[in-house]
């Protein structure tokens, strides 16, 4: 039977996180189904254009795309955030019809390329991890190239000596003989949060942070002196289970802060149940193993092609 691709309403939400949970192979995606969907297509949305398409054979919904827009140094990017197809129908034509859809959507709205990478504040994953073999021999078939690798680290959290699980009191001892505080964050700080992150770092970090202070499931600590913000450090802006962003000011970088707030936050996780934390799209692979004992664990292959080549 021909296939049939209709743009999606939140109203089919649930049979998207259900079609999700069946599709993606790795078992910790497909348990964060319903954090992921929610993340990519109602919070994103609040940041950026975002459209979903369901791709339906027999009356069922066989596959789902998630989209968005992100405007950058004067040319707009279309991201592929999520495509998932049911296991017995890909090499169907389900992921190719889904992406004709997005393409067509983006061009639309002046996307002069398309990206199978994470479109941050809300994102499921870097890139195509490469353990989802399908979806890398798709990507190559439908014109995309590989322009970067990205990785996630994981800090293991299932038991009490575990090095991520270090105590910081010592350390936050020291920190204060220097007149710095450590603590949670609450909204009322999101301000100066926000103003540091831009400052400091650029990016959609800001945004990052709005999505994990005060939110369940979500938390985030700093480190200030004085009311200036040193350092801080966010979990759950994604989902429960991920950390991330952090950033220490450079001239307190060596001070300690940064594995202070990094493991108050992962026993903030191991408290709500979290036995793995995933540190997302890392870039100082030694400071995450020498502060919480991470391990890189999942890579990711990020696609790019330019519309109308």
């Amino acid at each position: 039977m021909d296939l049939e691709i209709v743009e999606l309403g939140p109203d089919q939400r649930h049979t998207v996180v259900e079609l999700c949970g069946r599709a993606l192979d790795l078992p910790e995606d497909a348990a964060e189904a319903a954090a992921i969907v929610d993340a990519l297509w109602a919070r994103a949305a609040t940041h950026r254009p975002v459209a979903a398409w369901g791709a339906h054979r027999e009356g069922r919904l066989v596959g789902a795309l998630i989209a968005s827009l992100a405007p950058g140094d004067g040319v707009a990017r279309g991201h592929v955030d999520l495509v998932a197809v049911a296991p017995e129908q890909r090499r169907r034509g389900v992921g190719r019809a889904l992406l004709a859809a997005a393409e067509a959507w983006l061009a639309g709205l002046g996307a002069a390329e398309v990206l199978l990478a994470g479109n941050p504040p809300h994102y499921a994953w870097p890139g195509i991890d490469v353990r989802y073999t399908p979806a890398i021999c798709a990507a190559s078939a439908l014109g995309y190239t590989q322009d970067r690798t990205a990785w996630n680290m994981t800090a293991d959290l299932s038991y009490d000596g575990s090095p991520a699980l270090r105590p910081t009191e010592e350390a936050e001892a020291r920190l204060a003989g220097r007149g710095v505080t450590v603590r949670r964050a609450g909204p009322e700080d999101l301000p100066a949060l926000a103003e540091f992150a831009r400052g400091a770092f650029g990016g959609a970090w800001d945004a990052e942070l709005a999505g994990s202070v005060g939110h369940e499931g979500a938390g985030c600590h700093l480190a200030e002196r004085d009311g200036e913000v040193l350092g801080f450090a966010a979990y759950g802006s994604s989902r429960p289970s991920w950390f991330g962003p952090m950033g220490t000011a450079p001239a307190a970088e060596g001070s300690g802060i940064g594995g202070v707030l990094l493991r108050r936050c992962l026993r903030d996780q191991r408290a709500a149940g979290v036995s793995a934390a995933q540190i997302g799209w890392v870039g100082p692979v030694p400071f995450y193993s020498g502060s919480a004992g991470a391990r890189i664990e999942r890579v990711f292959f990020l696609y790019r092609r330019t519309l109308g080549a």
